[in-house]
């Protein structure tokens, strides 16, 4: 009863038109289809009687029959008519109310990111990414102090561990040229007897001597008739 007096359900019906257009729409188009097939089926009926009243030569009674079918005809003619522009006017509204629906859903989208960014903007995007940027920096340097080591005496000079580590390989280089190699039989420090100075029998010596001596006398005796032959 508030409602009628105060307009509160003006907004209601207004929400519902559209809706209530829709299905009186539908239900005239679906009236207005049985009126077509009652229509087509007198035309067809007239046309049928006409046929068969004149087979009989009853040609008044054919003729009237034609008349009733072009009546038929004509109020067939009007209802199709009829149909075409309601259908036309339901697509309309019907395409109407889709487009305010997706005005609607829209609009509260627009709504929903307006609330979400309410108590946003750029400088507080920007203050909170640098207390974020400042507190990982924090940790890494508190994870820093908890992994140092807690006594001074712990700490390890690189560099001088690098000199050790030299020191160490020169050392071991200088071991390996002065030691001799392990498993091969030492070479004798005093003078090596060679092949030929070894020591031979008198009897064997003496003969070897004569052998060198008949060796050079053949090469003399080779030399000096070389000599003959060129005139020398």
């Amino acid at each position: 009863m508030l409602s009628y007096f105060f307009g509160g359900g003006s907004a209601s019906k207004n929400k519902d038109a559209p809706k209530k257009a829709i299905l009186d729409l539908r239900e005239h188009i679906t009236l207005l289809g049985k009126k077509e097939a009652h229509l087509q089926t007198q035309v067809t009926s007239q046309e049928q009687q006409a046929r068969a009243l004149l087979g009989k030569n009853n040609k008044t009674g054919a003729k009237n029959a034609l008349k009733r079918k072009k009546t038929y005809e004509s109020q067939l003619v009007k209802i199709q008519a009829q149909m075409d522009s309601l259908e036309q006017q339901l697509y309309s509204i019907e395409s109407a109310n889709l487009n305010l629906e997706t005005m609607k859903a829209m609009k509260q989208g627009a709504s929903a990111m307006k609330n979400i960014h309410k108590g946003m903007d750029i400088d507080k995007v920007d203050e909170t990414m640098d207390e974020i940027r400042e507190q990982v920096e924090l940790g890494e340097e508190i994870s820093d102090a908890i992994s140092r080591p807690l006594h001074a005496g712990a700490e390890v000079d690189e560099d001088e561990i690098d000199e050790e580590l030299a020191a160490l390989a020169q050392e071991s280089v200088k071991q390996e040229v002065v030691a001799p190699p392990q498993g091969l039989p030492s070479v004798p420090l005093g003078k090596v007897s060679t092949p030929h100075a070894a020591t031979l029998p008198a009897g064997q010596e003496q003969n070897a001597e004569e052998e060198e001596d008949e060796e050079e006398d053949e090469d003399e005796r080779a030399l000096r008739e070389l000599q003959a032959e060129m005139g020398l």
